[in-house]
């Protein structure tokens, strides 16, 4: 969702303003993406502060990867999507506290 409106908004505004409300509008969007993937990552049993390596590598990739650091973070996105997206949390608690799965 928070990808969809990040597209959204860089295929709607355009040049100028584009960048005047980007300083606004991608902050807007990477601070719930951070919180998400962090708790996400506890879930995994991963301390949060891996999410600034993930947040790091969509900044670096978005939209498409240009330079050499660029695919490095596309690789990076690629494993986080694997870990985070493909596989199940931990059964049971972790250091984090419970598992979600449990309280459902």
């Amino acid at each position: 969702m928070l990808l969809a409106l990040a597209a959204g908004y860089a295929w709607g505004v355009a040049g100028v303003l584009h960048w005047r409300l980007g300083w606004l509008a991608y902050p807007a969007l990477l601070f719930p993406t951070a919180c998400i993937l962090s708790k996400r990552l506890h879930d995994r049993g991963r301390a949060g502060w891996w999410a600034f390596a993930i947040v790091w590598a969509l900044v670096e990739a978005w939209p498409s990867p240009h330079t050499p650091m660029g695919y490095v973070a596309a690789a990076i996105l690629a494993l986080g999507f694997i870990e985070l997206g493909l596989r199940p949390g931990e059964a049971g608690a972790n250091r984090f506290g419970p598992s979600p799965a449990a309280r459902a």
